[in-house]
């Protein structure tokens, strides 16, 4: 990691640039450092990049659903005193980010969502039965990637510590069946906010025809793809998902 988690209040986040902030949502099993390329990228071009740690492990069990992130995402936009934001989401947290929209969508200037969860409901949970075994969580982490190898050591150590952990393995079930629960097919035509789809053509887990209907039922998207990717482009094809969201932002006028 080469920012400094900063600590206040509740909340831990890593923070850089300045100018409109770009809050990164990360996923049920992504760490911050995902998203090393964009907060490089995007701090250095008129935007404050700002990653929070979101409490999805931290929650109580009653409170680990979509509609509480979403709610703790809004108290920390109100703690930082932002007055408008863009949200760029993965996975779970895309699906944070589209609930955010949903209940508070005054502050939000546009939305930025890759392989996220909301429409499709095996996007996460379920598979973990052996999850004492290694090698089985090491293909699961490898096939979340077109590229294997992305699927690091440490990456793969990560998710196996999180599956082996009692604790957060009931509590990543428990947000598996919110994600269900909280399926954003009827929300999406209401929600008329400049929105840019960038998906993985050979993700995985939230296959491309996810982001085809996520396309077709948001008022304002835009959708774009990224070849030989996985669910996590900003870490497989990290310079050309900055360049794509770029020019989205250059050609919206959003800054």
């Amino acid at each position: 990691m080469t920012h400094r988690l900063k600590k206040e209040k509740n909340y831990s986040y890593i923070e850089a640039g300045e100018g409109t902030p770009i809050i990164v949502l990360h996923g049920l099993m992504g760490g911050l450092s995902n998203f090393d390329s964009v907060i490089k990228n995007f701090s250095q071009k008129g935007f404050k990049v700002i990653i929070p740690e979101l409490p999805i492990y931290t929650m109580s069990l009653l409170k680990t659903n979509v509609k509480s992130f979403a709610k703790y995402l809004h108290d920390f936009i109100e703690f930082k005193g932002y007055d408008e934001i863009i949200l760029l989401g993965n996975s779970l947290g895309g699906h944070i980010g589209l609930y955010h929209t949903k209940l508070y969508p005054e502050k939000v200037k546009a939305l930025i969502i890759t392989g996220s969860s909301g429409l499709y409901e095996s996007a996460m949970g379920g598979g973990y039965t052996k999850r004492s075994d290694y090698e089985v969580i090491k293909k699961k982490a490898q096939d979340v990637f077109y590229d294997p190898a992305v699927a690091t050591k440490e990456i793969v150590d990560e998710v196996y510590e999180t599956v082996n952990d009692r604790n957060k393995l009931i509590k990543t079930l428990a947000i598996a069946k919110s994600a269900i629960r909280h399926n954003m097919a009827k929300d999406l035509p209401k929600m008329n906010i400049p929105t840019c789809i960038i998906w993985g053509k050979n993700d995985n887990v939230t296959p491309p025809e996810v982001a085809l209907e996520f396309d077709s039922l948001l008022p304002d998207s835009e959708l774009f793809w990224i070849d030989k990717c996985g669910h996590a482009a900003m870490m497989e094809h990290p310079d050309e998902f900055n360049q794509i969201l770029d020019a989205w932002l250059q050609k919206r006028g959003i800054k």
